[in-house]
């Protein structure tokens, strides 16, 4: 495992961090991922030499769930230091793990932020968290009030470093100014949706990432699976979606994965994963990893041990110029862009 710094901050990472949105949810009446299989992925994390573990309170079923497990998993591992782990968790959305949510029950207010970080140190059994995510943007909170309230929780030890997921970005810039402003401590990395067939424009979010020295941690890095090439076209056009796969349990995967770009970029991921004797996995994660304006580690959500060693091989794959342009070519990406 190679092993890069987050950002401006003086931790290191792995280049890859997992995920684990999938422990304890449920889809269609089943559990993505059960307690003994998440269990059976932190160990094949710990085996591979990923340190850095990505949750949320409101991951699983019911709330809280997927930090339950990690935190289990931590107690019962003799041979796993905390100190070992870069943890992070989110705040933000809904979160009904004691019942109905009230109404502070959820934002980025004081309240609902000081209840949660309590919460998921309980759930996983530390006594800090080393990233502190907001996972959206609170428009009916002042952001001096979150900035205020989170740290806080860094002056008061329970958080190391503060980061930011999906949002635009002004409202990112605005968040950095006003933590510059107010002498308040200041997000250190993000999250957004980012990968080779990403056809949003987020270039003007990722350029302030860039000049701010923020490390990108993207999620849905494989296109929900569109850039594993599992996925294909029938005569007309249709996608052709495995058993099983994302694109059968979302309506939403099309819109968002599948754009005639993006097919392009498989077909470019495709030919050069042919050339160097890879996956198109790896392909499209080294890509990302070797984003060369920003610290990127991509967050990767294997369901099973296999496919985390598949994930992992993309560490040690290397990739041409050429190769690189080849791919960005195909997203339309000029030398001003991001590959």
């Amino acid at each position: 495992m190679e092993y890069t710094t987050l950002g401006d901050t003086g931790t290191r990472v792995s280049r890859l961090c997992f995920g684990t949105w999938r422990f304890g949810k449920e889809s269609d009446g089943t559990v993505e991922t059960d307690r003994e299989e998440a269990r059976q992925l932190l160990d094949a994390c710990w085996d591979h030499g990923i340190n850095f573990i990505d949750t949320a309170n409101v991951y699983g079923d019911p709330n809280g769930t997927s930090e339950r497990w990690i935190g289990k998993w931590l107690e019962d591992r003799d041979d796993v230091a905390r100190e070992d782990l870069v943890v992070a968790s989110k705040v933000y959305f809904p979160f009904d793990g004691r019942g109905e949510p009230g109404p502070n029950d959820s934002g980025l207010g004081r309240k609902h932020i000081r209840a949660q970080i309590e919460g998921t140190l309980e759930r996983l059994g530390t006594d800090y968290l080393d990233l502190y995510y907001i996972h959206r943007w609170d428009d009916d909170t002042p952001i001096r009030e979150t900035m205020r309230t989170l740290t806080e929780l860094v002056r008061e030890g329970k958080v190391h470093y503060l980061g930011a997921s999906s949002m635009v970005a002004w409202k990112l810039t605005k968040a950095l100014w006003t933590s510059d402003v107010e002498g308040l401590e200041r997000f250190d990395v993000t999250q957004p949706m980012f990968n080779a067939a990403d056809t949003d424009d987020v270039s003007d979010y990722l350029e302030v990432c860039a000049d701010q020295n923020l490390a990108v941690c993207p999620y849905s890095p494989l296109a929900g699976g569109f850039l594993t090439g599992k996925y294909e076209r029938d005569e007309d056009g249709a996608v052709v979606a495995p058993d099983g796969s994302r694109g059968t349990l979302s309506d939403l995967f099309e819109d968002r994965y599948t754009s005639e770009t993006a097919w392009e970029v498989l077909e470019a991921v495709e030919s050069v994963a042919d050339e160097v004797d890879a996956t198109p996995a790896q392909v499209s994660l080294r890509w990302l990893m070797e984003q060369d304006r920003f610290t990127c580690v991509p967050i990767v959500g294997a369901r099973t041990p296999d496919q985390l060693s598949e994930n992992v091989g993309a560490v040690e794959l290397e990739l041409t110029e050429a190769q690189f342009e080849q791919i960005d070519d195909a997203r339309g990406v000029d030398d001003d862009g991001y590959r």
